[in-house]
């Protein structure tokens, strides 16, 4: 399965994956239209530290401790391998985000249901924003072993 991958040794830290992640979801055409003087809610984060920056997004484990710990059933992986989670059953109770070892696990910006990287699945796009878009190609999406 493809995953998102980061060279932390490219990334700027210029926050350009968290604005093409939020305006991606919102499913309209024009940037500034969807986001200006919005906060936004991506579905990724960069994390600064110095020397080392990096975007962080839901890797979709292959022995996801959050289906595991999902106690409404609201995560789930299919048949690629694609950790996906189901808002219409999520009970909010956010163990998703406690137990994820990467932080890639959200509460979402209602603080009722969780939220997390579908890779742009969810959304028209089909191809994740953040790595169209990243200017230093940090990000890519990619299969590995």
């Amino acid at each position: 399965m493809k995953r998102i991958y980061v060279n932390e040794k490219w990334c700027l830290a210029c926050h350009l994956c968290e604005y093409e992640c939020a305006f991606a979801a919102t499913g309209l055409r024009d940037m500034a239209q969807a986001l200006k003087g919005k906060p936004i809610h991506p579905k990724i984060t960069v994390e600064e530290g110095g020397n080392v920056n990096f975007a962080v997004s839901c890797r979709h484990c292959t022995d996801a401790i959050c289906v595991k710990s999902c106690i409404s059933g609201a995560l789930s992986k299919d048949d690629e391998g694609m950790v996906h989670i189901d808002q219409e059953k999520c009970v909010g109770c956010l163990t998703c985000v406690l137990v994820c070892p990467f932080g890639a696990v959200q509460p979402a910006p209602d603080g009722h249901v969780a939220q997390k990287c579908m890779l742009c699945t969810d959304n028209a796009c089909g191809y994740p924003n953040c790595v169209k878009y990243c200017p230093n190609n940090a990000i890519v999406y990619e299969e590995r072993e």
